[in-house]
């Protein structure tokens, strides 16, 4: 007796639960970002789209992305109809994954020279606009508000890489 076909079966079925399940999240962050509920975003809103779906891609692969699904003619919007089957995708792919918890807190101790376990907000201000790939006023912001522990005005990394991690679902 063989169970092949029957496991191939399930392996199909799960496989089809799988992408419904990613589409749905898809068109669900889509929508949250979709006003004028004619399917279609903004362009500036489709890396905060892509960031919660759990995908971290830089900022050179976000373009990419937005390359392949903008129109000829840009009009500074996004089609759902473009977005959903690139993100999808994406998503089945794996791809831009983020990182876990150890790694991003060893990229913290590697700024913290002195192993103080933490990081003033100067300090991180500085690698985070002057190295690599440097966030923007905004985003900085955006970090310091979620990251600084408001007594003693510093960045205890070890919490933060532990609220920055993603966990797999």
């Amino acid at each position: 007796m063989s169970t092949a076909p029957e496991d191939t079966n399930n392996n199909k079925d799960s496989a089809d639960s799988l992408l419904a399940d990613i589409r749905k999240k898809i068109t669900e962050a889509f929508d949250i970002f979709d006003h004028e509920s004619n399917k279609t975003v903004d362009v500036r809103e489709v890396g905060t789209i892509i960031r919660s779906l759990s995908c971290c891609p830089s900022e050179a692969e976000l373009h990419d992305m937005l390359a392949e699904i903008e129109e000829e003619e840009p009009t500074g919007y996004i089609r759902f109809e473009k977005f959903e089957p690139m993100m999808t995708k994406v998503l089945m792919e794996r791809r831009y994954k983020p990182s876990p918890e150890d790694q991003i807190l060893k990229a913290f101790q590697v700024l913290d020279t002195d192993n103080k376990g933490y990081l003033t907000a100067e300090e991180l201000t500085k690698y985070m606009t002057e190295e690599g790939e440097p966030f923007t006023l905004e985003e900085m912001e955006e970090m310091m508000s979620a990251a600084i522990d408001p007594d003693k005005k510093t960045v205890l990394y070890k919490d933060y890489a532990s609220a920055m991690a993603v966990e797999e679902t």
